[in-house]
């Protein structure tokens, strides 16, 4: 099991990458490819559960 700081530290390497492909995308006005998409949606949302248990207890 990983640690919680490894935890929040690939979760927020995760968020990071994800926001980067949504946000580069937009800014720049290209069209996002749906796999693209998909998967920078799944990369936010792989980083949030990570960050969300990083820490003891139940996650909200």
């Amino acid at each position: 099991m990983p640690t919680s700081s490894m935890k929040v530290v690939v979760g927020a390497v995760l968020l990071l990458i994800g926001s980067v492909l949504i946000l580069g995308t937009g800014l720049q006005q290209l069209p996002l490819p749906a796999i693209a998409g998909s998967i920078a949606a799944l990369l936010l949302a792989a980083g949030s559960v990570l960050l969300g248990t990083s820490e003891g207890g139940q996650p909200v």
